[in-house]
C-alpha cells in the first residue's frame, strides 16, 4: 500500500477521538500523531536492512501487522494515556482500531505475501478475498510511474475516508 489509506484512516481518527471533548493539540497535531500510528506497523521494513527476510515473523508484513501486535499496541497507549490525563480506555479504542487497521488493508493489496493477521497463533499470511489496491513499489521504487498510479489510486479509494477527515466542522470541534 502507498501508505495514503493509512494517513487517511489516522486523519479520520482524529476526527473521531476529538469529537465530542475539550482536546488540548491543535486539529493538525492530532491527525499526525493519529496518522504515525497507522503507519506504524511498517517500522519493519527495517528488518531488511538487517538481514531479516521478508517471510520471516518479523518481516514485512508478519508480526507487526497483527492483531495481536495492534491490541498489545492499543493498551501500552491506553497505559500512556491515563498517566498523560487522557481519557484512556477511549484512546486504547481508537488506537486499536488505527494499528490493526494497518494489517486489514495491505491484506486487500495485490501483491507480497500476505499478512500474519493472526500472528503469534498462526503465523500462515493472509489476503483478503477481494484485492482492489494495487500494492506499492517499496523504497525508492515508489518513486516511479507505478507509484505514481498506486499513490493516485489510493488516493481515489481513500477519497471519502480523506473528505469526512478534512470536512469542516462545527466551531465547537476545532
Amino acid at each position: 500500500m502507498a501508505s495514503i489509506g493509512h494517513i487517511a484512516v489516522g486523519m479520520a481518527a482524529a476526527r473521531v477521538y476529538r469529537q465530542g471533548q475539550r482536546v488540548r493539540t491543535r486539529v493538525l497535531t492530532s491527525m499526525l500523531l493519529w496518522s504515525g500510528l497507522s503507519l506504524l506497523p511498517d517500522a519493519d521494513v527495517v528488518g531488511f536492512r538487517y538481514g531479516i527476510r521478508y517471510g520471516h515473523a518479523w518481516g514485512h508484513r508478519g508480526a507487526t501487522h497483527s492483531l495481536v501486535f495492534a491490541l498489545a499496541l492499543a493498551c501500552a497507549i491506553g497505559l500512556l494515556a491515563n498517566w498523560l490525563r487522557l481519557p484512556a480506555l477511549r484512546t486504547a479504542l481508537v488506537a486499536a482500531v488505527v494499528v490493526g487497521s494497518h494489517g486489514l488493508l495491505d491484506a486487500l493489496t495485490d501483491g507480497g505475501l500476505g499478512c500474519a493477521l493472526l500472528w503469534p497463533f498462526d503465523t500462515r499470511r493472509y489476503f483478503a478475498p477481494w484485492q482492489p489496491i494495487p500494492v506499492a513499489p517499496i523504497g525508492r521504487h515508489f518513486f516511479s510511474s507505478v507509484g505514481l498510479v498506486v499513490a493516485l489510486t489510493e488516493l481515489v479509494l481513500f477519497s471519502p475516508v480523506l473528505l469526512y477527515a478534512l470536512w469542516p466542522r462545527k466551531r465547537a470541534d476545532r
